[in-house]
């Protein structure tokens, strides 16, 4: 059977960028093998809780909102944009009950910095004074490179046609649409890619087991690759990866869930 993965709404306050996004989310998911599953910002937390006890994984996308900064110990700073109460309720939802039962995920702009804030890191409310455009936007399809680590989980992934290997790193092409980005990572996330030009965070990666028939599968990117899907074999390669893990995930042992 192919497996369900878990898309929330983007946002509660924007119509036209749910109908925008949302469905490339939920294509890359169909192309890679999967069946995205709508989840609404709108519902009872027992009616998510139903909703995700049918799925096998989890996508947090991108959402024009910011993580109130709160969260993470800050005041907003008055180019941090109001927070969407809606989506990080449900995000909570979905990355507790992924981390309780060891669910795939896969996390995307906004959504990486949510998971980042909710395993205990910090996020850079603004990055407008660096040189590197990263707030580039959906109109511009290479904003800048990202160095990645051969030996990541990210680095697995891609192809040395795309990414070559350079002064140690593989450099991939990527989009950006981002004006904040990962402080300090969190509690056993791993940074797997930085921008080189000015060391900003493009990657994390790390569940709680790294290794063995336990391990994890998080990835987290702060590029767009649902929106590069036809034009970027690394691309379809993370989703694929994602897809195919979610579609081998099963619940552990009652012995092993209680640590």
């Amino acid at each position: 059977m192919k497996p369900r993965i878990a898309i929330p709404v983007p946002t509660s306050t924007d119509l036209a960028y749910n109908q925008r996004s949302w469905s490339q989310y939920a294509a890359a998911v169909e192309r890679s093998g999967g069946i995205p599953v709508e989840v609404p910002l709108t519902a009872s937390p027992s009616a998510v809780a139903d909703l995700i006890n049918t799925c096998q994984a989890v996508l947090l996308p991108g959402s024009p909102a910011d993580v109130n900064p709160q969260k993470y110990g800050q005041e907003p700073v008055p180019e941090c944009a109001p927070a969407d109460n809606a989506r990080e309720n449900v995000d909570e939802l979905l990355i507790q009950d992924a981390h309780n039962l060891y669910k795939p995920i896969f996390a995307i702009c906004f959504g990486l910095q949510f998971l980042n804030v909710w395993r205990g890191g910090t996020l850079v409310q603004d990055l407008s004074i660096l040189p590197v455009n990263h707030a580039a936007g959906r109109s511009v399809a290479v904003a800048h490179t990202a160095a990645i680590a051969p030996d990541s989980l990210l680095g697995s992934l891609l192809e040395t046609v795309e990414a070559p290997l350079q002064d140690d790193f593989l450099r991939l092409p990527i989009n950006s649409s981002h004006h904040q980005a990962i402080g300090i990572p969190g509690d056993g996330l791993r940074v797997a890619a930085r921008c080189p030009q000015d060391g900003v965070v493009e990657s994390v990666e790390g569940g709680q087991a790294s290794e063995g028939a336990s391990s994890h599968f998080v990835l987290g990117v702060q590029w767009h690759p649902e929106r590069s899907y036809d034009i970027s074999s690394s691309s379809r390669s993370l989703f694929d990866r994602f897809v195919a893990q979610a579609s081998v995930w099963a619940p552990r042992p009652i012995h092993t869930s209680i640590a």
